[in-house]
């Protein structure tokens, strides 16, 4: 990851996020927001424009479930996730792609995998974007998306598939049959990491990797520019507390459960990379720069979706998460804020 923003987990801003906890939702009816002079005008370039263009198909396949006018994944089995699927969070998503390999430097994965591998599974594919550019990259290789909602294109190349798979219950492949598991971005949906990686551990082939991308809930920066009591500051705490109601935590990197996962089902040679994500304009890198203005597009382009379910959840109305999600737009894209979230890339192998 980039020199200037990368670091070692941050262990100290846990004791002062749980400090204060989460403000009452009627709290933020009696704040201004930041003054519209404050807000950065950098990212022009991007568009403004946060309608969807996604030409992802939706699917018949399952009945969704609506809440507050959104479309969310269909309760299957024991599976949850707290993100809507529709098509203006299936756009952010896509960006999210964008951001997610422009802080891996355009590298799709970090484990040690070869050319000439056989079969690929994506766990979680959502919107199946990392499986097509994976797909494209390894053209001899077979790719298998897997997930809970039929919200891919059908338009893919010839080695790769999406099959509907809840990945909380027991994986469908058979076992020694894949060489790598690819999952990213599935806090607050796993109960179970230990058993999450002991489904790939089962699948793989001796000398096989899984990989898992997993970001932190929580927004915070090193200057002090984001107050514990601020929107951003605030975010994080949406999800932890209704990740301890769902019983599916979003402390995936302060607890470490990717690393105590892999060693609970037996994985060996486990290796980590930790990185910050800027959010918005104000780093002084242009690579950093670029990151930030791009994660803050991801944000801006459906913020309501990403904060609906969670804050549903801990039992506030549509209106009081809506006058949340203005401050916090606001926030996000005042240069006085310079607010950013880490993430955590953690693989291993299978022994032989």
């Amino acid at each position: 990851m980039p020199d200037k923003i990368a670091t070692e987990q941050d262990t100290s801003r846990r004791g002062h996020s749980v400090s204060v906890g989460i403000l009452p939702a009627h709290h933020w009816a009696t704040q201004d927001p930041p003054p519209l002079e404050e807000i950065d005008e950098d990212d022009s370039a991007l568009g403004s424009d946060t309608a969807s263009s996604t030409a992802s198909l939706t699917s018949s396949i399952l009945h969704y479930r609506t809440l507050h006018g959104r479309r969310y994944h269909s309760e299957r089995g024991n599976a949850q996730y707290w993100a809507s699927n529709d098509e203006q969070q299936n756009e952010a998503l896509d960006i999210l792609h964008h951001v997610l390999t422009l802080c891996t430097n355009g590298k799709l994965h970090q484990a040690p995998i070869k050319k000439g591998i056989q079969k690929a599974i994506d766990i979680g594919t959502g919107t199946g974007i990392w499986a097509l550019d994976f797909a494209d990259q390894f053209p001899d290789t077979e790719v298998i998306g897997t997930d809970i909602s039929a919200i891919q294109p059908s338009w893919v190349p010839p080695n790769l598939k999406f099959e509907i798979e809840d990945c909380t219950g027991e994986w469908t492949f058979a076992p020694n049959s894949v060489d790598y598991v690819h999952i990213r971005w599935l806090l607050g949906s796993i109960a179970d990491w230990t058993e999450l990686f002991k489904q790939a551990y089962r699948c793989l082939k001796p000398g096989g990797y899984v990989e898992s991308f997993e970001p932190d809930s929580v927004m915070q920066s090193d200057d002090g520019t984001v107050k514990e009591t601020s929107a951003m500051g605030q975010w994080g705490k949406f999800f932890e507390e209704g990740g301890k109601k769902l019983g599916r935590p979003f402390s995936v990197l302060s607890d470490r459960l990717q690393r105590k996962g892999m060693e609970g089902a037996g994985f060996v040679d486990i290796e980590e990379l930790d990185f910050k994500t800027p959010l918005g304009s104000w780093p002084h890198g242009p690579r950093e720069k670029e990151i930030g203005r791009y994660s803050r597009l991801v944000a801006d382009q459906d913020t309501e979706g990403f904060v609906l379910f969670a804050a549903n959840t801990i039992g506030w109305t549509k209106d009081e998460i809506m006058v949340y999600v203005s401050h916090l737009r606001r926030e996000i894209r005042s240069p006085k804020h310079h607010g950013y979230y880490q993430q955590r890339i953690v693989w291993a192998r299978k022994p032989e």
